[in-house]
């Protein structure tokens, strides 16, 4: 896969979850979940400091995906399906 096929995917997906996050249907857990993630994502703070090697980005790199996974299985389905439709209608 190139990383321009990669990269299209992520975006396409961002878009995703950023519309299901604006969509009033979407329980407010999952948005409360989705913000602290994005917080974690973005905050200095880590749980393992960056500064230590491997382990430093070792839990970004378990902690994130983990929490997107866990996002998208709270998002109902029928509004990941519309979602995916905006989505793919935008592009």
């Amino acid at each position: 896969m190139q990383w321009q096929n990669v990269v299209q995917r992520l975006r396409r997906e961002a878009r995703i979850l950023h519309l299901a996050y604006k969509d009033p249907r979407t329980p407010w857990y999952a948005k409360w979940l989705a913000a602290g993630t994005l917080a974690y994502a973005l905050s200095p703070i880590d749980l393992i400091p960056d500064f230590i090697p491997v382990l430093g980005h070792l839990d970004d790199m378990l902690i994130l995906p983990v929490a997107l996974w866990f996002i998208i299985k709270l998002i109902p389905s029928d509004v990941l399906t519309d979602c995916r439709v905006v989505a793919d209608q935008v592009t």
